[in-house]
């Protein structure tokens, strides 16, 4: 039985950012993806996935954790062969980062 095709990067990708839309930073009520965590997704043509992201802060106590969550979500898209996460500190983050959307939840505006 041949296996179901993989979506085209593009569409992929869209599906793995409504996906990490869904991971929240546990001390911010915005997502990941609002919050600008996400520096890169790279996706392949047979569905191979890498994420390079960041935290708030270099001492954030889901350092361990939020990663793996991450791993996790986006090896749950339906197309995802294999997922990796590289936590990055390059740039480091600053509200700037966020987007409109969050920026205007938090109270930045």
């Amino acid at each position: 039985m041949p296996s179901d095709p993989v979506p085209a990067p593009r569409d992929l990708e869209r599906s793995i950012i409504a996906a990490l839309k869904t991971v929240y930073d546990p001390e911010i009520p915005v997502d990941i993806w609002e919050l600008g965590l996400i520096y890169s997704i790279e996706v392949s043509p047979d569905g191979r996935v890498g994420v390079k992201m960041t935290l708030t802060a270099p001492g954030c106590p889901v350092a361990g954790s939020l990663p793996v969550e991450v791993e996790e979500r986006i090896r749950s898209v339906p197309g995802v062969s294999e997922a990796h996460v590289e936590l990055v500190w390059e740039p480091m983050w600053n509200k700037d980062m966020m987007s409109e959307e969050a920026k205007l939840k938090l109270g930045f505006y």
